[in-house]
């Protein structure tokens, strides 16, 4: 395989994918890069969830954060990748990462913009069930980073990610809790109010709360770390760690 291939994946067994999901990002898989498009709020989050990751990989694995590599060894994979956003990041700390999503236009998207920065990224078309088929060797970092919201079985695709954690491991997964807060702010005022987002990009209904995926990750054999919300300053237009899980959350696992 060359350092920019593209691999498709057939489909096997029972697969948390939803089609109607995949299509929705798929479509709009060309603005993945533009800070000002639509996918501005994730180009605003990320920092806060890049230092969240790097902390606490960090901390777990005995690194020094402030290093220029402090991840380089480590074996990463980024479930629903989309465009890139955090799998080149996670590149240029050091760690070898494995990129995936459902969908190929966003694949494509990512593979064309790493590519002529020389990031040796691992880029695939394809699912955690295809991989748990595969027998893909285990990562010492797994994120779940704004996917379970977009599963067909939040259970089924957290039990299939944890198979290919490795035993001490560290998993980081970040969503949006099912409050009425979070259908004010996150659904309603960024997609109809603001327009951050395209209309229809988030369904309430799929929204997980925090016990919710903790107790799947548990039932997985994980163990809980650190939870920590991310709240909204409207008016600083930034993101900032919290205590205030209500809307945006991220939790830490290690599998034991």
């Amino acid at each position: 395989m060359t350092q920019f291939e593209t691999v498709s994946t057939p489909s096997t067994g029972e697969t948390t994918v939803n089609p109607a999901e995949i299509e929705k990002f798929a479509a709009i898989a060309d603005e993945w890069w533009d800070p000002f498009g639509k996918f501005r709020p994730l180009h605003k989050f990320n920092p806060v969830r890049l230092a969240y990751i790097r902390d606490g990989v960090c901390a777990h694995f005995g690194r020094d954060r402030r290093a220029k590599k402090p991840m380089e060894g480590l074996r990463l994979i980024d479930i629903g990748c989309g465009g890139g956003l955090v799998a080149e990041p996670m590149r240029r700390l050091g760690a070898e990462v494995v990129a995936i999503d459902a969908a190929e236009r966003n694949i494509k998207t990512a593979l064309a913009h790493a590519s002529p920065l020389g990031l040796d990224i691992d880029y695939r078309t394809t699912t955690v069930e295809a991989l748990v088929a595969e027998n893909e060797a285990p990562f010492d970092v797994v994120l779940n980073l704004e996917v379970v919201e977009h599963v067909a079985d939040v259970p089924l695709f957290l039990e299939a990610s944890v198979k290919l954690l490795k035993p001490g491991g560290v998993m980081v997964l970040a969503t949006i809790n099912r409050t009425l807060k979070a259908v004010a702010l996150a659904k309603i005022g960024a997609e109809y109010i603001l327009r951050w987002l395209p209309a229809g990009t988030h369904d309430p209904r799929k929204f997980v709360k925090p016990d919710e995926a903790k107790a799947a990750l548990t039932h997985a054999g994980l163990f809980i770390t650190a939870e920590a919300g991310v709240s909204y300053n409207p008016l600083m237009d930034i993101w900032r760690i919290s205590e205030d899980t209500d809307v945006n959350y991220m939790l830490t696992a290690i599998n034991r």
